[in-house]
């Protein structure tokens, strides 16, 4: 700020802000339904704190973007999105498990958008969602844990002494003798085949209840690309004798009823498959056996073709919102002669 003067949002501050918006504007009444549904008097609290919060983030991020007269993100504002009458979709243990991923993603997605955040405004707002959402996600931690809910990543033994890599067939994998996985592979396959098998009870009750069969089709088309990403991941920690994360099939409920809109359920859908493809980049990154990174760069070239035609059923029927772009300054200077 200089004499007074608070300096524009930048692009990526721009681009952070409006991107929340949207999130939580779904969130809101994907939680609007789990409430009401819900039965568990210990998980009840954690879901209303959980719906407090993203209506508390929608008021603060409607106050920074009027203050810069940037027009609020159409998003998710009608309770056309969801029929919170509508018969319980997905059971009490199912939700308590989305609050646990869903609030891991947020931290992860709030850590970066406030290293790119420079106004103080921002990057208050940003530093604000860390700090409720890491003591939230403690609270859920806490009660998978007394629960018996809780899904630990494999144990390794402790090492009796530090050792250096002194062969290059450490990042061999294609032929011959593999060795065991490293810690970093491990956890990422293991977080990486978890992740997918939520996916699939997710997308499996979404199908239930979508309206368009074009949207159902695609639905199923992501059930059976996630169920093979969990074999995938499976298979490989099953060579090194490792535990595999199970599924949340079993928690998805027998109802057919409209419950959300298929533009909300495309939302969520393809939002998952950019998290997907950014998960496993990051993986690949720490994966230092060749077979592995060629595994994610398979998965990854497979889900980006289908978030392409996810977008494209989106555009289609118009619920696809247009970000923030640079202006088109040759459009700009040919106007008067074309």
């Amino acid at each position: 700020m200089r004499d007074g003067v608070q300096a524009g949002l930048t692009s990526a501050e721009a681009t952070t802000l409006w991107g929340a918006y949207i999130n939580d504007s779904a969130i809101k009444y994907k939680f609007k339904h789990f409430l009401s549904k819900m039965e568990d008097i210990e998980i009840k609290p954690l879901m209303q704190h959980a719906l407090d919060i993203a209506n508390g983030n929608l008021k603060t991020l409607r106050e920074i973007l009027n203050k810069e007269n940037y027009p609020i993100p159409y998003g998710f504002n009608t309770d056309h999105d969801v029929d919170i009458s509508a018969p319980r979709l997905y059971s009490d243990v199912y939700v308590l498990n989305y609050l646990h991923n869903a609030s891991q993603i947020a931290l992860q997605g709030y850590s970066i958008n406030l290293s790119f955040a420079v106004r103080a405004d921002v990057y208050s707002y940003f530093n604000e969602c860390i700090t409720q959402l890491t003591k939230f996600l403690r609270e859920v931690k806490e009660l998978l844990l007394l629960k018996g809910l809780y899904i630990r990543s494999p144990y390794l033994p402790i090492p009796n002494n530090i050792e250096f890599i002194d062969n290059e067939n450490f990042l061999t994998g294609f032929f011959g003798k593999k060795r065991p996985l490293v810690g970093p592979e491990i956890t990422n396959l293991f977080a990486n085949d978890q992740r997918n098998a939520f996916g699939v009870s997710t997308l499996i009750g979404f199908s239930q209840v979508a309206q368009s069969e074009e949207v159902v089709k695609y639905l199923f088309r992501g059930i059976g690309i996630a169920k093979k990403h969990c074999e995938v991941f499976g298979d490989i920690l099953k060579q090194d004798d490792l535990p595999v994360p199970t599924s949340w099939d079993s928690e998805v409920t027998t109802s057919t009823t409209f419950t959300f809109s298929d533009k909300l359920m495309m939302f969520y859908t393809t939002s998952l498959n950019a998290l997907s493809v950014g998960f496993y980049g990051m993986s690949m990154a720490t994966s230092p056996r060749r077979d592995i990174g060629l595994h994610y760069i398979r998965l990854s070239a497979e889900i980006m073709s289908f978030a392409e035609d996810g977008a494209k059923i989106m555009i289609k029927n118009g619920w696809l919102e247009k970000p923030q772009m640079a202006p088109n300054r040759k459009e700009l200077a040919f106007k008067d002669f074309e």
